[in-house]
């Protein structure tokens, strides 16, 4: 075998346009399949033989076999394996010849017979060794090449199962794409459904959260939205049984609706009387508890009275006995802390025309005994709790505490106000509770209820008050307060404490009339006892040069009278620049319902009679000086008082005093 290179045909050189031969394995061979079957996932490795057993081990040829690319190798006389990460560097013949004649040639007869320069084969001979020799390595090769049809039988059949797979995976994709058609069918049919029978199903199921609430849950306000869904689930299914079409659903559900709902009516009944339970507890605000357990959770309430009226109204019958106690038993014990405020005695002794050096004395003040008023007949400040109320009533431990005296106004306005602000805040509460249903007579009634026996405590206390007293101008300013709790009553829209203000007007007027009735009864009694010469005894700068010559000052009597004028006058403005006075007061003394100017008319008729008998004995002259100063002095006291009973008094006067020829 020559040395030199030898020339190969053009269709076994390389090609052209590459000149380096890709590098070879150690182990490649024919047994290498083709590099996208390696690639991809349809690997030898992963095929699946007849039966659906995969390939799991590597395709070898018999172990008696030669490695092809060694008898290829033993052939050409060259090596063409390479180290690993090298190629095999092929030199170009200088000259290619592109057609070649083997004639009768083998390839191993060409190479060994063929001359580089020289286009016709050379015969070759070959000795027996030497056939000997290049048979067994043909041999191997054919070994090789019967091992390699081996291989390619084996993955012949790999490769027609693995299309036998294929198929079969193809025929389940096309059955998964039509199920999965289907399906994408079926999901579209659903959501048609159930946008139509949604809304429908809605009306009447309750979420499993919602029943687990409204059964175990805390009564708070998120069961208080539960119970919202379940009056309306009731309302719907009430509506679907009415209805002319008939539901099975809803035939179904209604008796696990009615056991919930009796579940939950059990609840509500528990919580109420709980609630009011705690309404009897000592020292316990129940405006508090009124606000926080009733009011904020009026729904419950209503959701009972919908579905069990009865127990609806024991539970409002048992709320109703249970204020009735707690308003009794409170207002009862601030009655006894007014009780202990020491008052000033106003009696017959103190009327207008009463002889005030002898009979009057002095009295000791000792804590709650009745004590001598120093001025009965004058208002002073105590116009101040009619003009300038105090926000709030009297709290009982001052009342207990106090020691200075008091005339009656005072734990009258008290109790009153404590009486109107309770009322009006249950009423209030009242209205806000029950449902919008409940009729006015049924709350008036629930009111009645509650407050009857405490209006009827607060008359006697009232009555307890004045029964003795003739201080008028303390009855007309309990009056007055009357008449702003009245206007207070109007304006928080409280209509049910008409019992308490029409009782307490029947009280005041008729002993505002026994007081005035007094005064002039001791007028009277005064102008029969008065004679000329006792005169100047009763006048104001009495002396005894004065005395002698007759005095001309207005009598101590026209002070006390202009003092208690004025007082009944300021409480009796009616004019509209006077914003202390309420709508109701100035109705009342406008449209003359009230008896206080019959009363002053008779009242200023029996002093004028009086000052007429004081001046007899007189010159003309100074009668009339006498009669004119007691006028001016009357007029000086009522001149700032306003109102038009105060303007009518003021003419009267006036009149008087100018027909003496202006004193």
């Amino acid at each position: 075998m020559s040395s030199s290179a030898p020339r190969h045909p053009s269709h076994l050189g390389p090609n052209a346009s590459n000149n380096v031969r890709p590098a070879f394995s150690p182990r490649s061979s024919s047994l290498n399949v083709s590099p996208k079957l390696n690639n991809s996932a349809t690997s030898l490795n992963s095929l699946r033989l007849g039966g659906g057993s995969g390939l799991r081990q590597e395709i070898l040829p018999p172990p008696d076999v030669r490695d092809p690319l060694g008898v290829l190798e033993d052939v050409i006389g060259k090596t063409l394996r390479v180290d690993e990460g090298k190629t095999l560097e092929i030199k170009k013949p200088e000259v290619m010849i592109e057609d070649v004649e083997f004639g009768c040639l083998g390839l191993d007869e060409f190479l060994l017979g063929q001359d580089p320069g020289d286009q016709k084969p050379k015969t070759m001979r070959q000795t027996a060794e030497e056939y000997e020799k290049d048979m067994e390595k043909f041999e191997d090769l054919h070994r090789s090449i019967l091992a390699c049809d081996d291989v390619l039988k084996s993955v012949e059949i790999s490769l027609a199962s693995f299309q036998k797979d294929l198929r079969t995976v193809s025929a389940e994709i096309e059955t998964l794409q039509s199920r999965s058609t289907g399906l994408n069918t079926k999901i579209g049919n659903r959501k048609v459904v159930e946008k139509l029978l949604g809304p429908a199903v809605e009306e009447i199921s309750i979420e499993p959260a919602v029943v687990q609430k409204l059964s175990e849950g805390l009564i708070d306000q998120d069961w208080i939205a539960a119970l919202g869904v379940l009056s309306r689930r009731l309302k719907s299914v009430e509506e679907k049984l009415k209805g002319n079409e008939k539901i099975v659903a809803v035939a179904d559900i209604k008796p696990l609706l009615d056991d919930l709902t009796n579940l939950v009516i059990a609840r509500i009944r528990d919580y109420f009387v709980t609630q009011i339970k705690a309404l009897r507890s000592p020292n316990i605000n129940a405006q508090v508890i009124q606000q926080r357990a009733f009011v904020a959770y009026k729904d419950l309430y209503k959701f009972l009275s919908e579905h069990h009226p009865k127990l609806a109204e024991e539970i409002g019958q048992a709320y109703s006995n249970t204020m009735r106690w707690y308003y009794l038993s409170n207002f009862s014990r601030y009655k006894q802390a007014l009780e202990r405020i020491a008052l000033y005695t106003v009696d017959k002794v103190d009327a207008l025309g009463s002889e005030q050096t002898s009979q009057r004395g002095t009295t000791v003040a000792t804590s709650n005994a009745p004590q001598r008023s120093p001025n009965p007949l004058s208002l002073g400040r105590r116009l101040d709790l009619v003009t300038r109320p105090p926000n709030t009533a009297l709290p009982s431990y001052i009342a207990t505490e106090t020691k200075s005296p008091a005339y009656t106004e005072t734990p009258f306005h008290a109790f009153s106000t404590a009486l109107i602000d309770n009322a009006s805040t249950e009423y209030n509460f009242l209205t806000t509770f029950f449902p919008a249903t409940t009729k006015f007579p049924s709350l008036s009634r629930t009111f009645n209820n509650i407050f009857s026996p405490t209006f009827e405590m607060g008359l006697l206390f009232t009555k307890q008050l004045i029964e003795n007293t003739y201080d008028c101008l303390g009855l007309l300013l309990c009056v007055r307060i009357t008449q702003h709790h009245a206007f207070l009553l109007q304006r928080r829209k409280c209509p049910v404490a008409d019992s308490w203000i029409n009782g307490t007007n029947m009280l005041l007027w008729p002993r505002f009339q026994v007081g005035m009735d007094a005064h002039i009864e001791s007028v009277k009694r005064a102008t029969t006892t008065l004679s000329s010469s006792s005169r100047a005894t009763l006048s104001i700068t009495s002396t005894k040069a004065v005395d002698a010559k007759g005095s001309t000052a207005p009598h101590p009597l026209t002070q006390r009278f202009g003092q208690l004028l004025q007082g009944i006058l300021a409480l009796s403005n009616n004019d509209p620049t006077n914003t202390k006075a309420s709508t109701v007061e100035r109705a009342a003394t406008s449209s003359g319902i009230e008896p206080i100017g019959r009363s002053l008319e008779r009242l200023r008729s029996e002093v004028e009679a009086f000052l007429t008998k004081a001046a007899k004995g007189s010159s003309q002259g100074r009668k009339e000086r006498f009669l004119g100063n007691n006028y001016s002095l009357i007029l000086t006291i009522i001149g700032d008082t306003g109102g038009s009973l105060a303007r009518e008094q003021r003419s009267w006067f006036e009149d008087r005093r100018d027909s003496l020829g202006g004193g």
